[in-house]
């Protein structure tokens, strides 16, 4: 769990705001307030807005940042799948507190092999609703999180709206967690 407390930035620090998606900066010294820190990025209260702070970024709020996932050398493609799973269920929407997998988000992830051993993944993800503007957000995080895997060459993530994503798509864990079960 997070502390409450005012946090002033020690250097300045990237940030997207929440629901507009725009990219800012914010200043060093700027005094901003933890509102979640789930999945190794930070949705901040700053200056009346809120803004998302990727988890490489950790460091300008003086914490450290999320080590990167690892895999045994010889991981099989099951191994690896596995692993891309947990690390979509370290993605959120900066205004959910529920991972986009267990939210019904991801509807797909397929595995290929690419030559030398590496790999491919294909992910097929949506939105809560289509004009959520933290959809690039959330497709980014998808992508730099799963090719984060030391055998993954690279992540293809399509954001697609069909079938289109209704509550009865979300795990019993989420739905208790919003009180809908």
């Amino acid at each position: 769990m997070y502390n409450r407390d005012p946090i002033v930035l020690n250097r300045d620090c990237e940030a997207v705001l929440v629901p507009m998606a725009d990219k800012v900066i914010i200043p060093k010294d700027t005094e901003v307030m933890i509102a979640q820190d789930l999945g190794g990025s930070y949705t901040v209260y700053v200056n009346g807005s809120l803004a998302r702070i990727a988890g490489k970024d950790a460091d300008a709020l003086g914490l450290e940042p999320v080590e990167p996932p690892t895999l045994p050398e010889e991981a099989s493609d099951e191994e690896i799948e596995e692993l891309a799973w947990d690390q979509m269920r370290t993605c959120f929407d900066p205004e959910i507190p529920i991972n986009i997998v267990d939210l019904g988000l991801v509807y797909e992830c397929a595995i290929s092999s690419l030559p030398e051993g590496r790999k491919q993944l294909d992910i097929k993800m949506t939105l809560t609703a289509p004009g959520c503007g933290m959809g690039g957000i959330l497709v980014q995080d998808v992508k730099e999180k799963v090719e984060a895997i030391p055998a993954v060459e690279v992540a293809n993530v399509e954001l697609v709206f069909d079938p289109p994503w209704n509550q009865n798509m979300m795990s019993e864990a989420a739905k208790l967690q919003t009180g809908m079960f």
